[in-house]
């Protein structure tokens, strides 16, 4: 059956449309490196939690928050002109772009444990 517009076929169009959103929701793998400005900002994340001894209601809450993320990233994004007034707009918009990826909060909870653990343990 021929379009009677375009002179494509339906299939072809089928096609064409699976095509264009196989990639639609496909995430950065998680075994890419992050930036050294983006280690920084975690390592720097990570002092603030563990001088203030909140290692373990920040590390509770980011595991149990984990799976939304994105959800976070994108309400940063839309929060930025907001947020602008009380912070850096550079680092908010580092932090949104880092929530984006899985791997980010796996990768702060190891930094924090890391930091909280005493001298001379290791972390696991």
């Amino acid at each position: 059956m021929r379009s009677l517009f375009t002179g494509t076929t339906t299939a072809e169009k089928l096609a064409q449309l699976r095509a264009g959103l196989r990639h639609a929701f496909a995430v950065q793998p998680e075994n890419q490196s992050l930036a050294v400005e983006d280690v920084q900002l975690l390592e720097r994340i990570a002092d603030v939690i563990v001088n203030r001894r909140m290692t373990a209601p920040a590390t509770m809450f980011l595991e149990s928050m984990g799976p939304m993320n994105f959800l976070g990233s994108q309400s940063l994004h839309f929060l930025t002109p907001i947020l602008d007034c009380a912070f850096n707009t550079k680092e908010v918009e580092q932090v949104a772009r880092l929530l984006e990826r899985r791997d980010t909060v796996a990768r702060l909870i190891a930094i924090i444990e890391a930091k909280s653990a005493p001298q001379g343990a290791v972390a696991q």
